[in-house]
């Protein structure tokens, strides 16, 4: 099947995917009461550790990540292109094999996550949004079902603002999302030596996570 165009910033990130069915969930209804509890994923690196939490407000990629997160999806998948000044990207499930050249590509029929685009929610020194499709073939600027990004510039990168979904901010491990961003890369911005992750989620009470990390709920 041939391939579609993912697009980060136009194209200056450019990523091959392709085309499929939308991701399947329930938009929400009635906002349930707040849980004094929320899930902490750590992404270990072999630069260090990476901690992120995920907003409520854009719930369909908060549910799609921690399931895949959960069930050990994006663990041994690398983060195959990183731009310095710009931002860190993985989660490719192709990122797990040996060739190096289907990097980014995704798979065939993985599916897509609805846009959630919310007003605050920007493009934030660590914050983490979706990679998508570009305008061209994706006007409805759906997010891949898989692969995200975080942000390395320290003053933001604030022109895909409203473009494509942020759906978390890195609570610890800013250095760590530096030190990746600065790896020694090929010409397709891929690190050199493989970067792998491994994912796991704990639930905390917000208060301790508010107290361990320094993350203010607003």
């Amino acid at each position: 099947m041939k391939h579609n165009i993912y697009c980060l910033a136009w194209a200056l990130l450019a990523l091959l995917w392709v085309a499929s069915p939308a991701f399947a969930a329930d938009k929400p209804g009635k906002h349930p009461k707040k849980s004094s509890k929320d899930e902490v994923v750590t992404i270990s690196t072999s630069q260090g550790i990476i901690r992120v939490i995920l907003f409520e407000d854009t719930p369909l990629h908060k549910a799609n990540f921690l399931q895949k997160a959960k069930s050990g999806f994006y663990n041994g998948t690398t983060f195959h292109r990183v731009i310095p000044d710009f931002m860190i990207q993985g989660g490719d499930a192709n990122s797990k094999d040996a060739d190096p050249s289907n990097d980014g590509l995704g798979q065939a029929n993985e599916g897509t996550v609805p846009a959630e685009f919310v007003a605050g929610h920007q493009h934030n020194y660590g914050a983490l949004a979706a990679a998508r499709q570009g305008d061209f073939a994706n006007p409805q600027r759906a997010s891949s079902i898989s692969q995200f990004y975080l942000v390395e510039n320290h003053e933001g990168t604030h022109f895909l603002d409203g473009q494509y979904t942020v759906f978390g901010q890195t609570i610890q491990g800013l250095d760590v999302i530096d030190k990746i961003a600065k790896m020694p890369r090929d010409g397709r911005n891929r690190p050199t030596a493989d970067i792998k992750m491994t994912m796991k989620v704990e639930k905390l009470k917000r208060k301790k996570i508010a107290k361990l990390y320094g993350y203010t709920y607003l």
